[in-house]
């Protein structure tokens, strides 16, 4: 079968690579750029685990065929933390009030999050829960990470 070029951005660069036609996006970042944050899970669309961001909004990676993000913009939980290496205000929240335990369904909660909290600045408890619904976590209770985005939330607006 032949490989079709593929030209997008990814975490604000840009990417050019051969693909199979039937190839997710999800194995396009971890097998073929080694981008491995995104998460297999369970490959039907119910866990969110693959959460990534297509042109600023959230997408389960495992659905979505890569040639479809042809010319788009696509971001991974590596593009979050800054060039110098700074944390991210979620990321930092995440790691100082225990929002993330195995770590494995963190990356896609911080990118759906990070979206929630770029359109709604002062999420209520209800409005983090809601955004965080597709996101399936086995190993907290979610307070953690919910008090995680709240506090996100207050670093963000306190920069402003």
């Amino acid at each position: 079968m032949p490989l079709l070029q593929l030209s997008l951005e990814i975490n604000g660069e840009p990417v050019e690579t051969a693909v199979a036609p039937y190839k997710t996006l999800l194995e396009v970042l971890r097998e073929d750029l080694g981008l491995t944050g995104t998460k297999h899970g369970c490959e039907l669309g119910e866990c969110g685990a693959c959460a990534v961001l297509v042109d600023g909004q959230p997408v389960l990676s495992c659905l979505v065929v890569a040639a479809a993000c042809e010319g788009r913009r696509v971001e991974t939980v590596e593009g979050m933390a800054g060039r110098d290496g700074a944390l991210h205000p979620l990321q930092a929240a995440f790691a100082d009030l225990g929002g993330a335990q195995c770590g494995y369904c963190t990356p896609a909660i911080l990118l759906t999050a990070r979206k929630l909290l770029e359109t709604n600045p002062e999420p209520t408890r209800d409005e983090i829960a809601d955004a965080l619904s597709g996101n399936l976590c086995r190993c907290t209770g979610y307070n953690q990470i919910f008090e995680a985005v709240e506090e996100a939330a207050a670093r963000l607006r306190a920069s402003r």
